[in-house]
């Protein structure tokens, strides 16, 4: 049986203080409505983006208790299937993005979804990529807005959180309380524009816990292969995290020194940025899977 939550159940921070909306047991699949990052309320060009409600950004459908998830566990989350809605919306202005300091008005875009391309005008239809923006469980700390990324997820906007991916967050509070939001139709590498092709949609994802084993940041996995994302005040300083969190954890699991490993991992891994817009900046150090194959050795030794 698949569990159904709807987009009336949002929240616009993650906290441990939240009181979850559904609670699961490992091994439910879940299917998850959501808002769009402006929650919908930019349906026509004639809106005036400057008027919405900006307190009503990027919300989060959740929070979800999952039964067993403890502090110092991991809980895995599969995205089984993502589904988006025929609209896509797209800002930009002051202030905003890596193009801010040289726009002087806040300016929408309404962007159609049909026949498997964002219509970005008469003459450019454009790829769909859909993927999750906002997702990650309570932080250890304080509240963190949905809008910022961290060792607990967030808003860490990486095009790779979409269908057939895994992630695995760790997990601060009893829980977990999870949450997920900011679909995009679309979205390059960096997010430059501070938007990606905004939609709504459904996310349908199952979700268990590890026990014995955890991560300092979230770790995705797909068919190729997987990396830590890391959220940081400067891209130098989230990369430097991103690859020492890799190297570590692979030093546990190959037979390698640490001049090697630093060998094989220049020749095979990929830095990758994810986002260069939010509060926090966030990469991703990507690495293939045959790299632990090699050695006949698992991602995770208690899965």
């Amino acid at each position: 049986m698949v569990e159904t939550l709807s987009c009336s159940k949002v929240i616009y921070a993650f906290s441990k203080d939240h009181a979850p909306v559904i609670q699961v047991k490992p091994g439910t699949t879940v299917e998850i409505e959501t808002y769009d990052c402006f929650q919908n309320q930019v349906q026509t060009e004639d809106t005036k983006i400057e008027g919405i409600d900006w307190d009503a950004i990027n919300p989060a459908t959740g929070p979800i208790y999952i039964e067993g998830a403890m502090p110092g566990d991991m809980l895995k989350v599969t995205i089984e299937k993502l589904e988006i809605g025929t609209q896509g919306v797209m800002a930009t202005g002051p202030d905003l993005g890596v193009m801010g300091h040289r726009l002087d008005e806040l300016v929408s875009k309404i962007i159609p979804i049909q026949d498997g391309k964002a219509h970005f005008n008469e003459k450019l239809a454009l790829p769909l990529n859909p993927m999750i923006g906002v997702i990650g469980v309570a932080p250890e700390a304080e509240a963190i807005s949905c809008g910022t990324p961290g060792r607990h997820g967030g808003n860490m906007d990486t095009k790779l959180i979409t269908e057939g991916a895994t992630l695995y967050f760790p997990v601060f509070a009893e829980g977990a309380l999870f949450a997920l939001g900011d679909f995009h139709a679309a979205m390059g590498d960096g997010e430059i524009g501070v938007s990606g092709i905004e939609v709504p949609g459904k996310a349908t994802v199952t979700f268990d816990v590890v026990k014995g084993d955890t991560v300092a940041h979230p770790l995705l996995v797909n068919e190729e292969g997987f990396t830590f994302l890391v959220s940081a005040k400067t891209l130098d300083e989230a990369v430097k995290t991103a690859v020492e969190e890799t190297v570590d954890f692979l030093a546990s699991r190959i037979d390698l020194s640490l001049a090697e490993l630093t060998m094989l991992l220049s020749a095979v891994g990929q830095v990758q940025v994810s986002q260069v817009v939010d509060p926090l900046l966030t990469v991703r150090f990507f690495v293939p899977h045959e790299v632990l194959a090699a050695y006949d050795v698992k991602l995770l030794a208690n899965e």
